[in-house]
């Protein structure tokens, strides 16, 4: 895997943006809207540095990639089970990777691109910012992909068995990948315990 810097540092979360209390003011248990941003321009940027390692479906974790595996459908290529011998990522797994390394472990995604949707607050495409989470979806595949938003229309995503983790342009005018876009989400920190 290529070598990361280290993680950065939690972020401050407080804000000259509101007083205490008042309404979109962070309170002492969620990071500022900069903050997230941060985190988000980093995510991208540990995206940008997994560019070239395979594809392994249900690989990759809080640490990096990781070994596959093969289920009933996925992990083949030509009818070889891939999955169990490839150290990488899928595309949940590089997406929770990257926003976990980010954010110091603040934001901590599962591995499921219907449960990352869901652990995310939406974003127009045109607020989009590094790091934002771009969903896709068909109607025989419900959210089957995610990837990182890479700024400047670009997407980094770990596509299927075969392939290697990859930046696209253009993501939102790609004929194969528009059609399906089905949102942008930003990821959400982890609620701290009262």
């Amino acid at each position: 895997m290529p070598a990361l810097g280290p993680a950065p540092a939690a972020a401050v979360t407080s804000s000259t943006t509101g007083a205490p209390g008042a309404p979109g003011a962070p309170t002492p248990d969620t990071p500022a809207p900069d903050a997230v941003a941060a985190w988000g321009r980093q995510a991208a940027t540990v995206a940008a540095a997994q560019i070239g390692i395979p594809y392994a479906w249900g690989g990759g974790d809080r640490l990096g990639a990781s070994i596959g595996f093969c289920d009933e459908e996925n992990g083949y290529l030509n009818g070889q089970c891939l999955g169990e011998n490839t150290v990488g990522f899928d595309c949940s797994g590089l997406a929770l990777f990257c926003w976990y390394r980010a954010s110091g472990g603040a934001v901590d995604l599962a591995h499921y691109t219907v449960a990352q949707y869901h652990r995310s607050a939406p974003v127009a495409t045109r607020d989009l910012l590094p790091g934002d989470l771009l969903f896709f979806s068909r109607r025989d595949a419900p959210l089957h992909h995610v990837g990182v938003y890479a700024g400047g229309g670009a997407m980094i995503h770990a596509e299927r068995t075969g392939t290697l983790v990859a930046r696209l342009s253009d993501v939102l005018e790609d004929p194969r990948w528009a059609p399906e876009f089905a949102g942008a989400r930003r990821p959400l920190p982890l609620a701290r315990p009262a």
